[in-house]
């Protein structure tokens, strides 16, 4: 069989070539045409040939979203190398685990996080550099520049994503050149991207969300990617305000915090706004929507399918709660726990197939023999599909909470909770029992103006509202729920108060 040569950092150089002096990344007063950016992340590439780099070596990067990221990302691919994006946030064992995993001959971080990344560097073998501003421009103009991009074939590693590790040690998930380009292809023709579109660019890089349909999605097309390092609701409405953003990208606890905020930033630039990593309350989308005067998306995807995988598209009806319908050469089904299709009308585990699904875990072929299965990728996520196709998630498989032998979906819940005008965030979880297996507990964060709420007025809000087996029968009060770094809520980060757990083994009056 014939390859296909490409490399994923010819969005750059066919960008740069058509539009030079277009904006390629803006950061406060810093705006970077893309001929800057095709410049710099040559020179990168040079400084890395320089330094021993041969095609398929891993380089991790370690940096927030400032235009430092875009010149690494691209200078890294077009040398041939395989980039290996990590949060900033990561501690030194977690940085080593990631280092050692991947083989990865150079680390590249920040100064803010330089420590732990030194740290980890020196215990793996692998250089560390600190991409200090103004020290590492004049590294890169003492390089001798790559101006073309090393070819790669179409299954060549492009990028490895290691996953949360919610279940044990992060797995690398490795998309090739083609499972990047055709994603990005695809969201770029949903959205209408063009050179005219401003996208915020508030998604961290290092997460595949902000990769595909931020950074690589605005420099496909030649559109302008505002960077925020750090997501701030006001600082987000300013952006939107200041930069006349047309597309804002964001996840659910990001749409929430921008709705509760009471900026009065003018924001009527917004064409479109496309909601991911997590399902997006109903009401909040609602709300939102009500607020803004814009339209939200919803779509559907993992690290693991580059991500996009499902899609509200926005030349078809839009449903509420729906992550919409599988994208352009993708294909969804529905299986239960053999893998045997469902029948129609039931609840079973998402299988992707299509262009997007990843080569496989590195060096873990027994996770990617689970996970991938005759070329369908078992996403973990339950769902079910209408009589249109279009598909509505339950809930993570993991999740579900089985109360008396009965299966209580969180989201369905939650949905409910969200629905209470004092709720501001709220994570439906399962508390270990001894006569119903599970009991249902749920964290709420509520908004501010609201403290005369109590945890029995929420719990007798959705008991009137849920089958019996289905409201929580604890509910306790935070500040705010534990997020990962895209703001995504962790229910694995949430405590169950001692109280609440140690009450289970009792008869509650709320049964």
């Amino acid at each position: 069989m014939e390859k296909t040569l490409t490399n994923l950092a010819i969005i750059l150089t066919d960008t740069s070539r058509l539009q030079p002096d277009a904006i390629a990344l803006e950061l406060g007063e810093t705006a970077i045409p893309y001929t800057a950016l095709d410049s710099a992340s040559a020179r990168f590439a040079g400084l890395l040939i320089e330094r021993g780099l041969r095609p398929g070596d891993r380089v991790a990067l370690m940096l927030p979203n400032v235009p430092h990221f875009a010149i690494l990302y691209y200078g890294i691919l077009r040398a041939g190398g395989v980039v290996v994006p990590m949060n900033v946030l990561l501690k030194a064992p977690e940085i080593a685990f990631h280092l050692t995993d991947s083989g990865a001959r150079f680390l590249f971080g920040w100064p803010d996080f330089a420590e732990p990344a030194q740290a980890a560097a020196q215990e793996c073998g692998a250089e560390c550099v600190v991409v200090q501003p103004g020290e590492f421009e004049r590294l890169l103009g003492s390089a001798d520049p790559f101006p073309a991009v090393a070819w790669r074939d179409d299954e060549d590693t492009a990028i490895i994503l290691y996953t949360s590790g919610t279940t044990g040690q992060p797995k690398g998930a490795q998309l090739t050149h083609a499972n990047i380009r055709e994603n990005v292809r695809v969201v770029t023709e949903m959205l209408e991207l063009g050179p005219a579109d401003v996208v915020l660019g508030a998604l961290p890089l290092f997460h595949a969300f902000g990769q595909t349909c931020g950074l690589n999605a605005a420099v496909a097309v030649g559109a302008k990617l505002v960077l925020l390092p750090r997501f701030d609701p006001a600082a987000a409405l300013a952006a939107i305000e200041g930069a006349g953003v047309t597309v804002f990208e964001g996840v659910p606890t990001m749409f929430t915090a921008m709705l509760d905020t009471p900026s009065q930033a003018a924001t009527g630039s917004l064409r479109l706004c496309v909601s991911g990593g997590s399902a997006l309350p109903v009401e909040v989308m609602r709300g939102f929507e009500a607020r803004f005067d814009c339209a939200v998306l919803e779509g559907y995807g993992l690290s693991e399918t580059s991500p996009v995988a499902s899609f509200n598209h926005p030349d078809q009806q839009r449903k509420p709660g729906s992550i919409g319908t599988p994208v352009r050469g993708v294909r969804f089904k529905l299986v239960d726990d053999h893998g045997a299709t469902v029948p129609a009308g039931a609840i079973g585990e998402i299988a992707v197939h299509g262009p997007n699904v990843m080569k496989g875990y590195w060096n873990n072929p027994a996770a990617t023999a689970l996970a991938i299965q005759d070329g369908w990728f078992r996403t973990g996520d339950l769902a079910r599909a209408d009589a249109d196709d279009s598909y509505f998630i339950v809930d993570r498989k993991k999740d579900m909470i089985i109360r008396g032998g009965y299966n209580v979906y969180p989201r369905e819940v939650e949905e409910v909770l969200y629905s209470h005008p004092a709720v501001l965030e709220a994570a439906v979880v399962g508390i270990p029992d001894r006569e119903h297996g599970q009991e249902i507990g749920a964290a709420v964060a509520l908004r501010a103006g609201h403290d005369d709420v109590t945890e029995e007025s929420l719990v007798a809000y959705v008991r009137e509202r849920v089958a019996a087996y289905k409201y929580p029968r604890q509910v306790w009060l935070l500040d705010a729920l534990p997020k990962g770094p895209t703001g995504k809520i962790l229910k694995r980060g949430i405590a169950i108060p001692a109280a609440t757990a140690e009450s289970n083994h009792a008869e509650s009056v709320l049964r």
